[in-house]
């Protein structure tokens, strides 16, 4: 039978070898016969193509038999005729539509900031540590329902604004031994912190990264979370309780952190925001003693950069009302925040409680 690749004697190989070999042997009367069917074959080929309805010559037609035609070979080597076509039907595609960005300035930013339009409630912990904070003590569906919870309380008794929820996950996390660099901290792997964006991500929540350096520095642990601060829905907190001096180890000694480190977080944090053209981040400092930020007044104010200073400390509500008017009210920096602890505080102040607080809170954290 007659294909695009030329003459088939045979699916079999026995017999496609011996009608090779006959073709061989017969050469000569085969050029002679050629020399006559071919001029005649071309004529009629010509002729059918020129009589037949478009619809018959199409690339790869067959017979009824399930053959390819000689018009559809003919048709598939030949170059078309040039006739007048309409033009295709174009299918509808989506186009993004392109929205105008600014330049981020200290008078018209990139992006709203968050504060203080917005009230942002946060679970602190580490999944690999339940001791640590609500955040790892149970499962996180249980955990995330939880915070959802918690938000709706708080939008229930203040109406004034939106309450915004985040995961304020301790990356890195001191410890009480020194570990294979001598740093008495441990970084959490991409895993843990993958883990942890994965369900802010999915429940459009905030990811803050909690730093607790140990021997380390700021400049030296900040450099290490910035492929995540690069998100734009990811910030930071400073914990000074745990930059210990040399020769101590986190939990013998408060740490302390002074205004001059806080600032240099502050400023790569700004250069973050001005290169990547992120929203304003958020710096949390937690402070539950004098010693724990030295120089709190001198911690730069920048327009890229909310820093929120945290009453960190548990106790009775007496104890922790009088640290929230020394620490937040009388020597707070830009924004104001409280953490609460579900264990520690008894009795746990209420949200109507927390809501009252002069000034009012910005950020509220449980652990």
């Amino acid at each position: 039978m007659f294909t695009a690749r030329g003459w088939s004697y045979s699916d079999s190989r026995r017999r496609r070898h011996r009608g090779a070999y006959r073709v061989v042997r017969r050469r000569g009367r085969l050029a002679r016969l050629a020399a006559v069917l071919v001029p005649l074959c071309l004529a009629l080929g010509i002729a059918f193509i020129v009589t037949a309805t478009p619809g018959e010559l199409t690339v790869g037609s067959a017979d009824a038999g399930g053959r390819i035609t000689p018009a559809a070979l003919a048709l598939a080597t030949s170059t078309p005729a040039l006739e007048p076509t309409l033009p295709p039907t174009r299918v509808p595609t989506a186009v993004p539509t392109l929205v105008p960005t600014l330049a981020p300035t200290a008078t018209a930013p990139l992006f709203k900031p968050l504060l203080p339009d917005n009230l942002i409630l946060a679970y602190y912990g580490n999944p690999l540590a339940k001791e640590m904070g609500i955040l790892g003590e149970v499962p996180p569906d249980q955990m995330l329902g939880k915070l959802k919870q918690q938000a709706a309380t708080y939008a229930t008794a203040d109406r004034s604004r939106p309450v915004v929820p985040a995961l304020e996950l301790v990356t890195p996390a001191a410890q009480g031994w020194p570990g294979e660099d001598g740093l008495y901290r441990a970084r959490m792997t991409p895993d843990i912190i993958e883990q942890v964006a994965g369900w802010a991500e999915a429940n459009n929540t905030l990811l803050i990264l909690d730093v607790q350096i140990g021997l380390s520095s700021v400049p030296v642990e900040v450099e290490a979370l910035l492929p995540y601060l690069r998100r734009p829905y990811v910030h930071l907190a400073l914990d000074p309780e745990f930059a210990i001096p040399s020769g101590r180890i986190p939990g013998e000694v408060v740490g302390s952190l002074d205004a001059a480190t806080i600032d240099g977080a502050v400023h790569t944090l700004s250069q973050l925001v001005a290169s990547e053209h992120l929203p304003p981040k958020i710096l949390i400092v937690h402070r539950f003693t004098d010693t724990m930020v030295t120089n709190v007044t001198q911690i730069t104010r920048d327009p890229n950069v909310q820093v929120v200073v945290t009453m960190d400390g548990f106790g009775p509500p007496a104890l922790k009302l009088a640290q929230y008017r020394l620490y937040v009210r009388d020597q707070g920096v830009g924004y104001s925040g409280i953490k609460l602890f579900y264990h520690h505080d008894q009795p746990l102040l209420t949200p109507p409680q927390i809501l009252g607080l002069d000034p009012h809170p910005d950020l509220i954290i449980y652990q």
